[in-house]
């Protein structure tokens, strides 16, 4: 079975539709593909780790949940994922596992229905039991084995006696685990378990790293130590010796498949006089009798050894080294991708450069626009027109309202304030023309000094009057600025007419002029 089936595709649309991210990554990274978890997956899954806000117990919980699928390419990735949680993760993780009192029970998992189910079954148990070893090796000593600090000032080197005595049979048992792994190069045919048995080898070499400090620090205090601590510790050395010949036929199985020469350490074992050593100091502990050798003879045997196990601890850290190495430059990579896509990004939304002339008529719209704001909604003045009143509006100058010019152009004053554009007057002979001024006693003499009032300008606003049809005369103008026979600027509104009416009407307690109605031909 190859790409993701549509139970996969089901299943990660539903996380998406209830919004929970971590199921849909976790479901991601263990489809029925038959190949290793993707790197986007795994990654994302190493950040849930890091932060404080996400759910452990939930994280874990899920990936418990697929593994008690059916299939085995979906249970192998589900444990492939938590192991490589479990060694880049945050410690959260892999303390929420060691707190847990059942881990993987898959001792009886097998997967019949698919072609390699059978034989993937028996490599899925191998694997559930070393991470569920791993954890609980976690829960005794509340440290990492492959994590912790190595070197002559590492945790292994300065250990005391009575703790070492206790932690090295932790490791062993995790190491045993591990080894009994048991994939031959033939058996590692597909991406999934060739995932799983690349992060064993890097847990195989760190873990024997560890093991092969402690050791060291095991033979430096042997000769100081008590009859039942020296009669543990030559258990525990022989037991050594023997992981480390199954160490090196694993680190084979790595070579062959095709893992890195320069990965894989060179294991140099001590030279067997100093387990004859070992032995016969503690035969001379329990009162034997056996021929002890002399303390110069004796200690140049526990250098040579410790010194051939150290070259074994130096070529395990060449692959730390590395790691660390791919780790900053991947680093590097993604930094400066973000940096290009930055850029790229700054340049899109960065516009071409502009030409003097353009920045200055820009610049100079900029300081202006609030002056210029009103002009959408109005019209170009003429020459004779009124001042535009708006600046004076925006200026907060006391009198805004300007002198008005001896012209008959002032009706021009009201495209100040968004009216329409007046057309000029034209000079035409009405059909029939009416004096209103006569009727209601208000004519006007004519006067040198003032301004002249417009033809058909009316005192009352245009309220009161008629239409006159004529077929000749052009449009009536829209509605003007009104001017007082004395010379003052009336504003055009309801209030001021009514106010001029009254006072042509003399409703002030005289006697009312007697109104006549001329008619005046054409």
């Amino acid at each position: 079975m190859s790409g993701q089936s549509i139970t996969d595709r089901i299943a990660a649309a539903q996380h998406s539709m209830t919004g929970s991210a971590i199921s849909k990554a976790v479901c991601k990274a263990t489809t029925h593909e038959v190949s290793g978890p993707k790197k986007k997956h795994l990654d994302y899954l190493i950040h849930c780790t890091n932060e404080m806000n996400v759910n452990i117990p939930q994280l874990a919980d899920t990936l418990f949940e697929r593994t008690a699928n059916s299939s085995w390419v979906v249970v192998f990735k589900a444990l492939i994922t938590t192991h490589h949680l479990m060694m880049y993760g945050n410690e959260r993780f892999i303390q929420y596992l060691a707190s847990r009192n059942t881990l993987f029970n898959l001792t009886n998992f097998l997967d019949k229905g698919a072609l390699q189910g059978y034989d993937m079954s028996t490599f899925i148990r191998r694997y559930s039991r070393y991470l569920n070893e791993k954890a609980m090796s976690y829960r005794l000593v509340a440290v990492d084995f492959t994590k912790m600090k190595r070197g002559i000032d590492g945790v292994m080197r300065t250990m005391n006696t009575e703790k070492l005595i206790k932690t090295l049979p932790i490791i062993q048992n995790q190491l045993d685990a591990l080894l009994d792994f048991q994939a031959n190069p033939n058996e590692l045919t597909n991406g999934v378990i060739n995932s799983a048995f690349m992060l064993l080898f890097k847990d195989s070499i760190r873990l024997f790293a560890a093991y092969n400090e402690g050791v060291i620090n095991l033979l430096e205090k042997y000769f100081d130590m008590k009859k039942n601590q020296c009669k543990d510790a030559l258990d525990i050395y022989k037991k050594f010796l023997y992981r480390m010949t199954k160490l090196s036929e694993f680190l084979k199985v790595a070579e062959q498949v095709g893992i890195d020469q320069g990965d894989i350490p060179d294991l140099s074992q001590a030279p067997s006089s100093l387990l004859e050593a070992l032995e016969q100091h503690l035969a001379s502990l329990e009162g034997k009798k056996t021929k002890e050798l002399n303390a110069d003879t004796r200690a140049s045997t526990l250098s040579n050894a410790v010194s051939s196990l150290s070259s074994t601890g130096m070529s395990f850290s060449r692959m730390d080294e590395k790691e660390k190495q791919q780790a900053l430059e991947e680093e590097q990579a993604r930094l400066q991708a973000l940096k290009d896509q930055r850029l790229k990004e700054i340049s899109m939304q960065t516009p071409p450069s502009a030409s003097p002339s353009s920045q200055s008529i820009g610049s100079a719209n900029n300081n202006n626009h609030i002056s210029q704001t009103p002009e959408l909604f109005s019209t170009v003045l003429t020459a004779n027109s009124v001042p535009n009143l708006n600046t004076d509006l925006f200026d907060l100058q006391p009198a805004f309202i300007p002198a008005v010019q001896s012209t008959p152009s002032i009706s021009n004053a009201n495209s100040a304030w968004g009216g329409l554009e007046s057309q000029p007057l034209q000079q035409t002979a009405p059909a029939m023309t009416v004096d209103f001024d006569a009727v209601f006693g208000n004519k006007a003499t004519p006067s040198n000094n003032g301004p002249q009032p417009v033809a058909g300008f009316d005192a009352l606003g245009d309220l009161l009057k008629p239409t006159v049809p004529t077929h000749t005369a052009p449009p009536p103008p829209p509605p003007q600025m009104a001017i007082h026979p004395g010379g003052k600027l009336l504003a055009n509104d309801l209030d001021s007419s009514l106010a001029n009416l009254v006072g042509n009407l003399q409703f002030g307690g005289t006697a009312a002029k007697k109104l006549q109605l001329l008619w005046l031909s054409p």
